[in-house]
């Protein structure tokens, strides 16, 4: 089928910046906003007659999401795409892209403000100014210069973690299952457990992949140093929140700072119910890691931009889903963009009906994922609809869509 998007609407749900909207508008996309977001039934009563959305974290597109719309592209406006189901939305032809870099700083200035702050206990020391009492003592503050940070998690954010880390005076150590090269002057700890073992903070950098629910729990706070500090950016459902109230109560844990939770609200002003409320030297946040005005404005620039130019030009450079071809702009001629089954001859095949039809190839691209594969052939004419017919009718086409310079 040729697939081509049936119009230029785009839904932007959560309250993403409105530098996405600006792109988007400027390219000339119809652009409808709501600040918070849906419930999957909302959600497709939402999304008719749209051609992409843009969500952030608390927005889940389900597989019944995709087969009761008619959806060409998703962008979470966000590093995490767990909230979306990827696979489903691949045997559908649907580009999922995301923003694996844009608040990748805020994340790391928290952090370090959160090190800092607990480590000097200010959440306790604020409060009893706000209670009317003066205590200056240094009991239970430390410097965080010379103190050994244990990052898990060596991705975007832990490696720029490690690096400002290190500015500051601290010693780095870090535990990832892929290979990764160290920053600077941070050690990689041979296992998890050896981490715990050596680091005075824990900072976990995972991503939300399946098998990363339940990571840290009882087990691994019984064997952080005493009085050791731990902080999560990363994912709620990584860590057991429950277990981790019962150690800063007993005082193995001297301190923690939590952004993400294992069930966040939905939406602005909605209660929050955590383990964690009410504990001494405990910082809560509701998941703003990567929420500040410089980040979301890149993330909106970024994701939108990365969506354009797939329902405009083809490029599915930074898909998380599809196959990865970083297509140029197209200057002339056309292209024809084919989405397919990655079955061996496709290429041979696309080739022969181009020449069939006299279509002179200027320059092609290509990249196999999984069970699919993408050819983007650019030609110096416009392709006959004859063209585009043939190789709709054949069993390993996906999707077939023109573009014109």
């Amino acid at each position: 089928m040729t697939n081509q998007p049936a119009n230029r609407n785009v839904l932007l749900l959560e309250s993403i910046h409105t530098a996405a909207s600006e792109t988007f508008e400027d390219r000339g996309y119809t652009v409808s906003r709501r600040a918070g977001s849906l419930t999957e039934d909302e959600l497709i009563e939402a999304l008719q007659g749209q051609t992409m959305v843009g969500i952030r974290s608390n927005t889940k597109i389900t597989e019944r999401v995709l087969d009761n719309t008619d959806l060409s592209a998703i962008g979470a406006f966000c590093i995490g795409t767990n909230q979306i189901d990827l696979d489903a939305a691949a045997r559908r032809g649907i580009a999922v892209f995301n923003a694996p870099y844009s608040n990748t700083r805020s994340v790391v200035e928290l952090v370090i403000g959160e090190i800092i702050a607990l480590a000097r206990r200010l959440n306790e020391k604020t409060q009893r100014m706000h209670d009317g009492v003066w205590d200056k003592s240094a009991q239970g503050s430390h410097e965080v210069r010379g103190r050994t940070l244990g990052i898990i998690g060596y991705g975007n954010i832990g490696t720029q973690l490690s690096n400002v880390a290190e500015a500051i005076g601290m010693r780095v150590i870090f535990f990832d299952t892929a290979d990764k090269l160290a920053h600077g002057n941070a050690r990689r700890m041979r296992t998890m457990d050896d981490l715990l073992a050596n680091a005075d903070v824990v900072s976990l950098h995972v991503d939300g992949r399946t098998g990363n629910a339940g990571l840290f729990g009882e087990e691994q706070f019984s064997k952080m140093k005493p009085r050791a500090l731990f902080i999560n950016a990363s994912r709620g459902m990584v860590v057991d929140d429950q277990a981790l109230a019962a150690h800063i109560k007993s005082g193995h844990i001297a301190g923690a700072a939590i952004d993400v939770f294992p069930v966040e609200p939905k939406a602005q002003g909605d209660a929050f119910e955590s383990a964690l409320r009410g504990l001494d030297n405990v910082i809560l946040t509701p998941h703003v890691g990567g929420s500040t005005q410089e980040a979301q404005e890149e993330i909106g620039y970024f994701v939108s931009n990365k969506l354009s130019n797939f329902i405009d030009a083809g490029s599915t450079e930074l898909s998380v889903n599809l196959p990865v071809v970083a297509a140029p702009a197209l200057t002339s001629g056309s292209r024809v963009a084919i989405l397919h089954h990655n079955v061996p001859g496709v290429l041979a095949a696309v080739n022969q009906i181009l020449f069939e039809h006299h279509d002179n190839v200027l320059a092609q691209y290509l990249a196999t994922r999984g069970e699919l594969g993408y050819v983007v052939a650019d030609v110096e004419g416009p392709s006959t609809d004859e063209c585009i017919a043939q190789i709709e009718a054949t069993d390993w086409n996906h999707w077939v869509r023109t573009y014109n310079a």
